[in-house]
């Protein structure tokens, strides 16, 4: 999907909207036979680590841009849009995979920082990938921020064959109304969308994200940059046991940052908790978790300056 400038342009919406400080620059890097979009902020500098942004599930990278904006000091900042969200096609794949985030940020990393560390920050699947690049990679990584990375569900051996079972179901529908995203008569629609999502999201932020999170496929008919494959059952089990194994790695020193509002309960519904989330962060070996008030999961939205505030005082 493309997105179209002049159509942008002549919705109403578009006079009320964030105001950008310090816009990003594109390009497409070759990743893996896919050509995945990069946002840049920055130039890079000699002796200066890139600060490398992993965005969420149904997000894109232009999402940290509040942050972005917040930061006190010049960076060179790098956040791709992970295979399927925003503007990276995945040529057609119909399952999307852990494994394949990994092998993709290993190549990025190979392409923008192939002799020096990076400080790496995820946010919710983003930090979950990125704790897991961390102790698979730990010479790769010389901080990391995991902002509301909180994992999944532990599961077990017994419950292997009906997830396959439902994957297998799903692959022959791929286009039925269950994988299928909603669409929107309007950017403004989309932006209200955003805004149920997550109430504390401001109007003009929303406005902004909007753009950035949809695309205008035909008249009248707006698009998340997202595809439905994403909502498909993942056949693989999500072991505590081997995440642990991967985290007890991890060489960098680690900020968890957490919002105030669980949002392990929100998502989870008793399924998993908080204090199961922290018992599992035990496995990290120099952990430091901050609490960040106000706030929920969307908390690079919420409360950017604390925010930014945080990654600052802790990379330096």
């Amino acid at each position: 999907m493309k997105r179209h400038p002049s159509c942008l342009a002549r919705h109403p919406i578009m006079r009320s909207m964030y105001q950008v400080q310090h816009p990003s620059r594109s390009s497409f890097v070759p990743i893996r036979t896919l050509s995945y979009h990069v946002r840049q902020w920055g130039q890079p500098r000699s002796g200066q680590p890139p600060l490398v942004l992993l965005h969420g599930w149904m997000d894109v990278a232009a999402s940290f841009q509040f942050v972005v904006d917040a930061l006190s000091q010049d960076h060179f900042i790098i956040a791709p849009d992970w295979r399927g969200f925003g503007l990276t096609a995945s040529n057609g794949a119909d399952s999307f995979w852990y494994p394949d985030y990994l092998a993709d940020l290993d190549a990025l990393l190979d392409h923008f920082s192939p002799d020096s560390p990076v400080n790496l920050v995820g946010h919710s699947m983003g930090a979950n990938i990125a704790l897991l690049y961390a102790g698979i990679r730990p010479k790769r990584v010389r901080r990391l921020v995991n902002l509301e990375g909180f994992g999944l569900p532990a599961t077990e051996p017994e419950q292997a064959t009906e997830r396959f079972t439902q994957w297998l179901d799903q692959l022959k529908a791929p286009h039925s109304a269950r994988t299928q995203l909603k669409s929107y008569a309007s950017l403004e629609a989309v932006a209200a969308r955003l805004i149920k999502n997550n109430p504390r999201l401001s109007p003009d932020k929303a406005q902004w994200l909007a753009s950035h999170w949809s695309a205008e496929v035909a008249p009248g008919q707006w698009r998340i940059l997202a595809e439905a494959a994403h909502k498909l059952t993942n056949p693989q089990l999500y072991r505590v046991d081997e995440v642990a194994s991967v985290h007890r790695h991890i060489t960098a020193p680690t900020l968890m940052v957490e919002a105030e509002e669980d949002g392990v309960a929100q998502f989870w519904k008793g399924q998993f908790t908080r204090a199961e989330h922290r018992q599992r962060l035990q496995a990290v070996p120099d952990l430091r978790i901050e609490v960040l008030p106000d706030c929920g999961h969307m908390l690079h939205h919420d409360q950017p300056q604390a925010v930014a505030g945080l990654i600052e005082a802790f990379l330096n």
